[in-house]
């Protein structure tokens, strides 16, 4: 049987997306860690043990992400942007602008009605316009990153942070932790300005519906709650949401050798 595989590494985490002609895909993530060679091969590995595929049904490997060229078993290479909109095209035919909150940058770009990307903006380098920005301060507080969202939304008066850059919302946090501020207020007020950053990214852009949310981001229910609020305007989130760029990295990679739709 012939298989294709779609690996996105992350700064963060690698995804990958095993998809086999007449069989449903089978999915990998674990963290990216400091090797990122050894750590695509393990998703590679993890992907056939979980399939029960070998590596010679494998006809094609596409890479894509941060640490895309690290992944030497691959047979192509393409931006995390072609793959986003190839994925989330696949999963939303009506989407015409993305919103990717990644690790170390948030990303909005449009895609036209076949799915083909149109034009793209990058948040700048400061982590505080990023998914960086809330694992600093889930550390700040003692909790785990997956947790603080679920916090957030008990949040009864959040907090309003003076500025943007993650060094000194850190510090910020430190000092109103201190006066004995509720950490789902603190919480509650860092997801609001990241999705203030956020919005004033795909403002410049230029927004046409429909919205959807993708990346490590989009799995935070506080973080799609407030951009929703602040951006004023409904924004879909695809079953995992993390997922989508391998799962475009694999369609494209399928579509080489003709496979049928997933």
């Amino acid at each position: 049987m012939k298989c294709v595989m779609g690996i996105d590494m992350g700064s963060f985490r690698v995804k990958g997306v095993l998809w086999c002609q007449g069989s449903e895909s089978v999915t990998f993530e674990c963290p990216s860690g400091g090797d990122f060679e050894a750590t695509a091969r393990r998703a590679q590995k993890e992907l056939l043990l979980i399939s029960g595929r070998s590596a010679n049904e494998i006809v094609g490997v596409l890479s894509t992400g941060y640490g895309s060229k690290s992944v030497m078993f691959a047979d192509e290479t393409r931006s995390d942007i072609a793959c986003q909109c190839i994925g989330v095209h696949a999963l939303f035919p009506s989407a015409r602008t993305v919103i990717d909150v990644g690790d170390l940058h948030s990303k909005v770009f449009s895609l036209d009605e076949n799915g083909a990307p149109l034009k793209f903006l990058l948040s700048g380098n400061c982590a505080g316009g990023s998914g960086r920005v809330l694992q600093i301060i889930a550390k700040v507080m003692n909790m785990k990153v997956e947790e603080i969202g679920e916090v957030s939304l008990k949040s009864k008066k959040p907090v309003d942070f003076s500025t943007g850059c993650v060094v000194f919302a850190e510090s910020e946090a430190v000092s109103r932790l201190a006066e004995g501020v509720p950490k789902e207020d603190l919480l509650a007020g860092i997801h609001r300005a990241l999705s203030s950053q956020i919005n004033s990214l795909a403002e410049r852009l230029g927004i046409e519906e429909d919205v959807v949310l993708v990346g490590g981001g989009a799995r935070n229910p506080g973080l799609v709650k407030t951009l929703r609020e602040v951006m004023g305007r409904d924004i879909l989130v695809p079953e995992g949401p993390h997922m989508t760029a391998a799962y475009g990295a694999a369609l494209l990679a399928g579509s080489l050798y003709n496979f049928k739709e997933m």
